[in-house]
């Protein structure tokens, strides 16, 4: 027992000295240890302004780290250096990725390892008491490199959030300028807002419920990504925030791309992680880019409207999705008026759903029983079998208000039971 204290002792005694050896090195060795790190992951001094913050950095932790093994001080209750936090913040702002950071601690640590090794063989000290030496410093090490390594990543991950967080806010300003209308210069505006303001543009609304987790915007951002890449875009979609949950899209569209409505359903129907998606119209330029966004948000008051049925995608060239969007702002008005044309047939059952919409599609193939029934999937005489009842529930012939009964028919079809009779 006496034994291996006494060996313990020794050991602590003799690891302060190599450690004491090393300090009266530490300038030479925190610039070799900086040499390697810039040779070997350049993104650490970036284009050399960050140098001195990693020399400070590297200094540092060698500093915070010796005076430990020196003074027997517990590793859980030592802050990691000034210098290497701030080295972290510095390189969130230039996007340099957590790992590249992760990767330069580790590299530094198989050097500082590597010195303490050739300086323990150079003490020349008895095999066993130098292999615990190295053993006990080693291990210190590994506590303080885990304990530091964490600390700086957090102290970056906070930066870049924060930095993000601005960058975007930023980004949504000059947005809602170019959305305001006036004259700007587009090649200017398109490197300020980082999307090119040339091409023709798809816009779209997305919005999600909100989660307990919090990442609503981050998971659609990444689901525009890949719904940009199916339809086949060159350059990165342009996606600002318009609140926690809600997404401002635009989607730069190559040439001829071929419905790419269809496709947006298509995508979204593969995906159960889907938001709900509105969209204006594929547009070119400037102009273009306000008014498919303008669409957009028509479209999305119609889909947001109480009552109004769900529908995962709603796209603005929608036949009657314009005319229902100018009733959306008053639907209390808009119920009146359709349960007053309609009578009876505004009435929220299933069955005067199925008259509203064969009466809907007649109208709409010009009175045509054939091209309705081909449209809506049914017989021809069940199609004229609706339409007399649906004239009927309504109480009075539609020829000398078809527009009205058109329009009412419509509402109905975009709100539901925002504007029937309950």
């Amino acid at each position: 027992m006496a034994r291996s204290h006494d060996t313990g002792v020794l050991s602590a005694e003799t690891a302060t000295m190599i450690v004491d050896r090393l300090s009266d090195k530490l300038p030479a060795m925190a610039q070799s240890l900086l040499e390697m790190l810039v040779q070997e992951r350049a993104e650490m001094a970036g284009d050399g302004e960050l140098k001195a913050l990693l020399y400070d950095a590297v200094q540092g932790n060698l500093e915070a780290f010796f005076p430990a093994i020196r003074h027997g001080i517990p590793i859980d209750r030592i802050e990691p250096p000034t210098a290497a936090l701030e080295h972290a913040r510095r390189l969130a702002q230039r996007g340099t990725s957590v790992d590249e950071l992760v990767r330069a601690y580790r590299l530094g640590h198989h050097g500082v390892l590597k010195v303490i090794l050739d300086e323990v063989r150079a003490a020349q000290l008895d095999a066993e008491l130098g292999l615990q030496v190295f053993e006990e410093i080693a291990a210190s090490s590994f506590t303080y490199i885990d304990r530091v390594s964490h600390q700086v990543v957090n102290a970056y991950q906070a930066e870049r959030d924060r930095w993000l967080n601005n960058q975007n806010q930023m980004r949504a300003l000059r947005v809602r300028e170019v959305l305001d209308g006036g004259d700007l210069d587009i090649d200017e505006t398109t490197d300020l807002i980082r999307y090119p303001l040339h091409r023709v543009h798809l816009a779209l609304i997305v919005w999600c419920a909100e989660r307990a987790e919090g990442d609503e915007l981050a998971d659609m951002e990444r689901f525009v990504a890949d719904l940009a890449a199916v339809l086949g875009a060159r350059e990165r979609p342009l996606f600002v925030a318009s609140d926690r949950t809600t997404g401002w899209v635009w989607i730069p569209l190559p040439a001829g791309t071929d419905d790419p409505v269809g496709q947006i359903r298509e995508f979204v129907r593969s995906r159960p992680d889907a938001p709900w998606v509105t969209t204006g119209t594929a547009l070119d330029g400037l102009s273009g880019f306000r008014r498919s966004h303008r669409q957009a948000v028509a479209a999305r008051t119609v889909a947001m409207a109480p009552g109004a049925p769900p529908r995962p995608v709603t796209a603005a060239d929608e036949p009657g999705l314009v005319i229902a969007a100018q009733f959306s702002s008053d639907l209390d008005n808009a119920r009146s008026w359709v349960c007053q044309v309609l009578g009876p047939l505004a009435a929220d059952t299933d069955g005067d759903e199925r008259l509203r919409e064969t009466l809907r599609g007649f109208l709409r193939n010009s009175s045509s029983f054939k091209s309705s029934a081909d449209e809506l999937h049914l017989h021809v005489n069940s199609v004229k079998y609706r339409v007399q009842r649906a004239i009927e529930r309504r109480g009075r012939p539609i020829e000398e208000d078809r527009i009205d009964v058109e329009v009412a028919l419509l509402l109905c079809h975009w709100f539901g039971t925002a504007v029937l009779a309950p």
